[in-house]
């Protein structure tokens, strides 16, 4: 049985078929256990697409099998101080739960870098819980590693301060 192709492409905030598959993908990877186990606000999808676009520095890829949103990479542009160069920071991949196994993921990130690399970007920097074996696993077949600037001094670590 043949798979059926994935298309990979960067998402059009003010295409409606987009707008609806961003939506869809976070709030299905929000109610993931990896996500939080919670599903998006009522603000959040309600305003998700229209905040993003009014956001120059963000921009988000998007798959899809045979017409169904299969998955969502969101990233957003900073700045590397010390290259003084652009960076792209990968905030969200997820891959819907019947669909994963299939490479899309990786497919998404292969096309966040082009992005990146036509950007300018010295780097891609993402997080990634220490529980997520499979994720990691993907983000290392690509590349991706711990940061550290010297091993003496271990990894980086990543907070938060949730601000009410």
């Amino acid at each position: 049985m043949d798979t059926p192709p994935v298309q990979v492409l960067q998402a059009d905030y003010r295409n409606p078929l987009h707008a609806a598959a961003l939506v869809e993908l976070l709030d299905h990877y929000a109610q993931d256990p990896m996500g939080g186990a919670e599903p998006l606000s009522t603000n959040a999808r309600h305003h998700l697409v229209a905040e993003l676009a009014k956001r120059p520095h963000a921009f988000s890829v998007l798959a899809f099998v045979d017409g169904q949103a299969a998955g969502l990479v969101n990233c957003f542009e900073g700045f590397s101080t010390f290259a003084c160069q652009p960076l792209v920071n990968v905030h969200d991949v997820a891959v819907r739960e019947d669909m994963r196994g299939r490479g899309i993921s990786q497919l998404m990130l292969e096309k966040v870098e082009a992005i990146a690399r036509e950007r300018g970007c010295c780097k891609l920097t993402l997080e990634v819980l220490e529980g997520n074996a499979p994720a990691q696993a993907a983000y290392r077949k690509l590349g991706y590693g711990a940061y550290e600037l010297d091993p003496t001094l271990g990894k980086a670590l990543f907070w938060q301060k949730v601000l009410a």
